[in-house]
């Protein structure tokens, strides 16, 4: 069995911030945003919760394939950003949409999320454990950032995406993730649940608040991406006897214009190959494949028995792609 797209949906807060409204909390200005990351403006929660998009884009993509929340069988929502950490977002979601029947859970994989979730769906599907799922990206990534750490600051909006998956004949595709921790110091988080009160005073206070937002160094992860993005899809299209000319649309994770158009370069494929929605949305982590999907599914760009590339790369350091094709009319 193969998983087969057959709905998407999205979901963005109503809160948009722009590089302007940026430059009044840091040093910096609209043109160096654009320039450096490609990103004009992002949406920012400040009522919604991640629960909220999730389910929201949840009931879009069922809308879009003709199906009922009861008919599904798995949720599985990536997040490093979730309202709570218990219940998890997944488990919320199915309250929240009434899918009575599905088995649910989170996963933690950051910006390489929706594709793992992916993956892992198409795993259960293969073994025919699950028929109908949703596959979920949802993230509130301003609730982890630093306003007032230029290096971050400017790249993090929040949003939601996903699709509903039907299990349908054929030959699964095979994909292709890896993990480098011991590279992971170029992007962290540090949790907010780290204390115990069997510490000494001294010890529970001895953290600074600003360990608690995300941190990063820029031009690792930068370097990390270019190199590894590229050889990941090499590998999966060989492990699939797929050529790059059959690829339509690489639809990778939405951090930064530089990155994508790097990617595009060291595969010698067109730039039109690699569709960007970044620039109104920023990096929503692992809700940036689904929402850019979402797009070029609603506005007709995407053909049934095209063949598309998902890949996604960032904190663990983990990265990996995988092939579909699209079989929406």
């Amino acid at each position: 069995m193969i998983g087969v797209i057959k709905g998407t949906g999205s979901c963005v807060p109503g809160k948009v911030v722009t590089n302007d409204d940026i430059a009044g909390l840091v040093e910096t200005s609209d043109g160096w945003i654009r320039e450096r990351t490609g990103i004009e403006e992002r949406h920012i929660a400040t009522e919604e919760t991640c629960v909220d998009l999730a389910a929201e884009a949840a009931r879009r993509a069922l809308q879009n394939a003709g199906m009922d929340a009861e008919e599904l069988d798995m949720i599985l929502v990536s997040t490093i950003s979730p309202t709570r950490v218990m219940p998890c977002t997944a488990c919320e979601v199915q309250a929240a949409i009434g899918a009575k029947k599905a088995q649910c859970f989170d996963l933690s994989a950051a910006c390489s999320g929706f594709v793992v979730a992916w993956n892992t769906v198409n795993a259960y599907m293969a073994a025919g454990f699950v028929k109908k799922a949703l596959i979920i990206g949802s993230e509130c990534l301003s609730k982890l950032t630093d306003w007032q750490d230029r290096s971050t600051c400017i790249l993090f909006g929040d949003g939601a995406g996903a699709v509903a998956v039907s299990a349908e004949a054929g030959t699964p595709f095979l994909p292709a993730t890896y993990a480098d921790g011991a590279s992971g110091e170029a992007l962290t988080l540090q949790s907010r649940y780290g204390s115990s009160p069997f510490r000494s005073a001294g010890e529970r206070n001895s953290e600074p608040a600003g360990s608690y937002f995300m941190e990063m160094d820029g031009q690792a992860v930068f370097k990390f991406a270019v190199r590894r993005v590229p050889q990941v899809i090499e590998e999966v299209l060989e492990k699939n006897s797929i050529h790059k000319e059959a690829i339509s649309r690489y639809i990778l994770h939405q951090a930064n214009r530089r990155i994508v158009e790097a990617v595009a370069r060291r595969l010698e494929e067109p730039g039109e190959k690699f569709p960007m929605n970044l620039q109104h949305y920023g990096n929503t982590s692992s809700a940036s494949i689904p929402i850019l999907l979402d797009e070029l599914n609603r506005s007709g760009q995407l053909k049934k028995g095209q063949k598309i590339v998902l890949a996604g790369f960032g904190g663990g350091l983990i990265w990996g792609a995988a092939v579909t094709e699209w079989n929406r009319d």
